[in-house]
Formats: C-alpha cells, sequence, structure tokens
C-alpha cells in the first residue's frame, strides 16, 4: 500500500513537472504562430483534465495517508494503553500474589496449632500416652500440724489405744509436731488389648515408714511403705474383676461397687482416720462379678492374714515369730527387728453390694463375712486352730444430692480388733495355752455437707468396744486386775488399763481454694476428741481423754 502510493504520487509528481515544463517553453517562444494555440490550447486539455484526475487522486491518496496515519496513531495510543493496563494488571497480579503468598504462610503456620487441637481432641490430657498404655500420675505434697493435749508421741498418725493415763507424766505433757511424711506419690497404668479387656496397675507410696517397728498388723510400715501396689484385669463384657496386689481390705466400705479407687475413707487429716472405721491395707487375691447392669456386685478375696495378741503368753507356746527372741531368736523376718503372728490360712472375706437411684437418692449398701484362722503350737508340740471371724454392712446415701451425704459401717464378730483404727486386740489367752478371740463390736457414722463447690464439711462419731475374755486370774479385762495407780500421776502402784472402749468424734473441713491449670490447693482442719475407757477392776475403771487439733496444706499437681 506505501509503495503504491509512493509510485503513484512519484508519477503525478513528473507529470505535473513535464507538463510545467511545456508551458514555460510555450511561453518562452514568441514567434510560435496564434494559429497554433488553438490547436495546443484543444491538445493541453486532455492533459489538464489528466492533472485533475491526477491531483484529485493524489488528495484522495494524501487524505488516505492522513486517515492512516491518524488510525495508525489512534492504533499506537490504544496499544500503549492496553500496554499500560496490561503492565497495571501485572503489577496488580504480583501484588495479589505477594498477599495470597503471605496469607498462605499465615495460613500454613496455623496448622500446627490445629493439628494439635484435634489431637487433643481424638487424646485427652489427663495423663501420659505410650503406645497404647495411659499413665496418670498422682499424689499429693502435704505440710501438716499436730496438736494433742497429751503426748503420745507419734507423728500425724494418731496410737488411739495408747493414750496416755493419769498416771503417766506424758499424760501431762501436751504435743507438737509439723510433718510431711503423710505425702503421697502414686500412678495408675491402663492399657486395653482389646475392647472387652482392661488390665491395670496402680502404685501409692508415703513416708509413714517405722523402720524396726516394722510390721503388717493393720498396714504395712516397711520402709519404703507401701500404700497400694496391686494388678487388675477387668472382663466387661462377662462383668468379672480380678484383683491382686495390697490394697485396701474388702471389709472397707466402697462407695461405687466393689471397685479399687472407690473406698469410703473419712476425710480426716489423721493417717490413722477415726474410731470406729473398718479397714486394712494388705495384700490379697480378690475375684468380683458384677450384676443387674451394675447394680449388684458379689466378691470374695482372700487376704494377708496377722493376729494381734494381749495378755501373758504361756510357757512353751509359740505364737509369734519375733527377730530377737524365744524360738525365733536371731532369725530374719524382714531384716528388721520386726514381729509377726504364725500363719497358715488367709483370711476370708465375702461381700455383696448394691445400689440403688431412690428418686435421685443414691444408694450404695453392703453386707459381709469375714473368716480368721488363729494358729500356735502349744508346749505339748501340739498345732491348734481357733476360728474367728465376724460379720458387718455398710451404706452410704445422698440425702440431698449434691449438698448432703451421710454413712455408716460396722463390724461385729471374735478376733476382729486389727480390722479397726483403734488396732484393740485380736485374742488372748486361756489357762491351757489356747487362743481365745475377743468379742468385740465397730461402728462409725458420719456425713459431709458440700457447702459449695470447694468447700466440704464433715463430721464422724466412733466406737470400738470389746468384751472381756477374763480366765481365773489371766485373760483381758480381767475383774481380778489391779487399776489403783492409774489416775495418779508418778504413781508406783500397778495399772493394768486393758481398754475396753475406745470413743472419738471429729469435725472439720477441706477448703479447695485453688483449682486451675497447676492443679489444686486444699486447706482441712480437724478437731478431735477422745476417750479411752478401761474394764472396771481393783481400784476402779480408769479413764483417759485426748483433744487433737490438725491442721493441713495440701498441694495436688495432676488433678
Amino acid at each position: 500500500m506505501k509503495l503504491r502510493t509512493l509510485l503513484l504520487g512519484g508519477g503525478v509528481i513528473g507529470a505535473t513537472l513535464a507538463f510545467g515544463s511545456a508551458a514555460l517553453a510555450e511561453t518562452a517562444t514568441p514567434h510560435k504562430k496564434p494559429a497554433h494555440k488553438a490547436a495546443e490550447k484543444a491538445a493541453a486539455k486532455p492533459a489538464d483534465d489528466q492533472m485533475a484526475t491526477l491531483t484529485s487522486e493524489v488528495q484522495a491518496l494524501k487524505d488516505n495517508l492522513a486517515a492512516e496515519t491518524a488510525a495508525r496513531l489512534a492504533l499506537q495510543s490504544q496499544v500503549q494503553a492496553a500496554s499500560a493496563r496490561a503492565d497495571a494488571a501485572e503489577a496488580a497480579a504480583r501484588s495479589a500474589h505477594t498477599e495470597l503468598a503471605a496469607a498462605q504462610d499465615a495460613e500454613i503456620k496455623t496448622i500446627p496449632a490445629q493439628v494439635a487441637a484435634e489431637v487433643k481432641k481424638d487424646r485427652p490430657t489427663d495423663g501420659i500416652y505410650v503406645g497404647g498404655v495411659k499413665i496418670t500420675p498422682g499424689g499429693f505434697l502435704e505440710a501438716a500440724e499436730v496438736w494433742r493435749q497429751h503426748d503420745t508421741a507419734n507423728d500425724v498418725s494418731t496410737a488411739l489405744n495408747t493414750i496416755p493415763f493419769p498416771q503417766t507424766r506424758q499424760g501431762h505433757l501436751d504435743e507438737l509436731r509439723f510433718t510431711p511424711r503423710q505425702s503421697r506419690v502414686s500412678a495408675l497404668v491402663e492399657g486395653k488389648p482389646n475392647s472387652d479387656v482392661t488390665l491395670s496397675m496402680y502404685g501409692e507410696f508415703d513416708f509413714q515408714g517405722a523402720a524396726q517397728s516394722s510390721n503388717s498388723n493393720e498396714t504395712n510400715s516397711f520402709v519404703p511403705r507401701i500404700r497400694h501396689f496391686y494388678g487388675a484385669i477387668d472382663w466387661a463384657d462377662s462383668g468379672w474383676h480380678l484383683l491382686t496386689g495390697q490394697t485396701f481390705s474388702l471389709v472397707t466400705l466402697d462407695s461405687k461397687g466393689i471397685t479399687p479407687r472407690n473406698e469410703v475413707t473419712p476425710l480426716t487429716v489423721d493417717g490413722q482416720y477415726h474410731v470406729g472405721f473398718t479397714w486394712t491395707r494388705q495384700p490379697v487375691v480378690r475375684l468380683t462379678k458384677d450384676l443387674m447392669d451394675k447394680h449388684l456386685w458379689i466378691s470374695v478375696s482372700a487376704e494377708n492374714p496377722q493376729t494381734t495378741f494381749t495378755g501373758t503368753v504361756p510357757a512353751g507356746v509359740i505364737n509369734t515369730i519375733n527377730n530377737g527372741q524365744g524360738f525365733y531368736a536371731g532369725a530374719t523376718n524382714t531384716g528388721a527387728a520386726a514381729t509377726s503372728s504364725l500363719n497358715h490360712l488367709p483370711d476370708l472375706v465375702a461381700k455383696v453390694a448394691i445400689e440403688e437411684d431412690l428418686g435421685g437418692h443414691h444408694l450404695h449398701a453392703e453386707v459381709l463375712g469375714l473368716s480368721r484362722d488363729f494358729y500356735e503350737q502349744l508346749a505339748s508340740f501340739d498345732n491348734k486352730d481357733v476360728w474367728g471371724g465376724g460379720v458387718g454392712a455398710g451404706l452410704t446415701l445422698q440425702v440431698l444430692p449434691g449438698l448432703f451425704d451421710i454413712q455408716a459401717s460396722g463390724l461385729s464378730g471374735r478376733g476382729i480388733g486389727r480390722y479397726a483404727s483403734g488396732q484393740l486386740p485380736d485374742v488372748t489367752f486361756n489357762p491351757d495355752g489356747r487362743i481365745e478371740p475377743i468379742r468385740e463390736s465397730i461402728i462409725l457414722v458420719g456425713g459431709v455437707i458440700h457447702a459449695t463447690k470447694a468447700l466440704d464439711l464433715w463430721a464422724y462419731a466412733g466406737e470400738e468396744r470389746d468384751n472381756r475374755a477374763a480366765f481365773g486370774a489371766i485373760g483381758y479385762g480381767n475383774p481380778l486386775f489391779v487399776n489403783t495407780g492409774c489416775d495418779i500421776e508418778g504413781s508406783a502402784l500397778p495399772c493394768t488399763g486393758n481398754t475396753q472402749a475406745l470413743k472419738q468424734i471429729s469435725a472439720g473441713f477441706w477448703d479447695k481454694f485453688y483449682s486451675g491449670a497447676w492443679g489444686q490447693a486444699r486447706f482441712g482442719v480437724q478437731y478431735s476428741y477422745i476417750e479411752r475407757d478401761a474394764f472396771t477392776g481393783v481400784g476402779g475403771a480408769p479413764q483417759a481423754n485426748e483433744n487433737m487439733v490438725y491442721t493441713s496444706f495440701r498441694y495436688y499437681p495432676f488433678q
């Protein structure tokens, strides 16, 4: 298009120049004749018309060229505008990409927290998980204070049957102690090999070991002191439960079926709990069956036997393993100078428990039977057994659900003293050296008011009472025993003072003053009054009493 236009333009310019030259030549030649002018004029007319046509075409070409130039400029302007828009769009895209990348980066950074939150939902943080095993740590740190009106030379656990009579010098001294020894550490390990079976092990330890005076009369006092250490298998579908190891005896009142770690222990600060509370902590083998959709439980338990004696041991009778005396002099029973009874059959306990919801008032009730064997060798070298045992019952009831609960428990029988907090003796001896179980009754009642979610108020009353087991001038509680010096301070007169009954009332509170991410902290106060009544003998029936005040600060890091 451009070449053609240039050629045409060049032709027009050439023709114009040619015609112009001819006109100049004609003007410059005056000697030509006029006759020729008309002919020339006629001949020039077509040329003028052609010239006009060419001029018109040139003008049209110029106009076309101008239009094309204008169009080209307009197109160039559009291209520039489009390029500017493209640059702007590219810049906007880069900005959007940068913003998107930043947003994606910020979102990516939130993924770990989201994953952690989801993991937390799927796996609770109430324990430590190792593979398929859950470990739940527990226990508390305690700073306790104990004040007793009459010195019993005890730490946080009171030897309730040793409250001094007025004759003794310690009966006129009070006692103050600060102690952390009831602090505990524990761990529960659980695993489920399948949906039906749960395997568990539980260990709990404190610092109340008694070194060379260790025994297992009611709970072991060996060092380190084991409170609980047992394993259990639970079959959910069939309702069978097997437990073996050291834990609370089956005679101890439960709050939920017949299941471990649900025992109803008094809320006292005193580590010996309360007069009238039936319990031991000892090695057991226990089998339990739940029935009626876990409304009824039946359980049997074979438990570690141990016998506590009182009275003079007849000559030639072997009834204990004593590492420093008698037949077993020099023997090493526990590596320390400890004493245990002769045993060859376990204590046997059977219990039935039932639970019902009575119009919103939860009731747990149970009955039990205890069988015991007392073993000795007489001076005649005969091995003899004497049977004892008892029957018991207990209950817990939500009188006002969430506000007021009550409990009651009792045990009555022969040779059952070691199964109560007061630790009255199990047996004495008759004149021919045979073991004679002492008849005893044990009872405890109590109540707890849940004043707030953090504050519990409690009170208990309990009694342990023995019957006489007197034979001539021997036995236990014999009316011929002399008590003439019991009420005279420092007297050298006799004071046999066999305990007939222990009675105790207590009240106190626990305030959970902190509960949060760092566990729980509690403050507790206990007041107790105890009476120790002796059997009537020569000189009367002496009595001793004790006022006690306990305080406790406890920190539970895992609750």
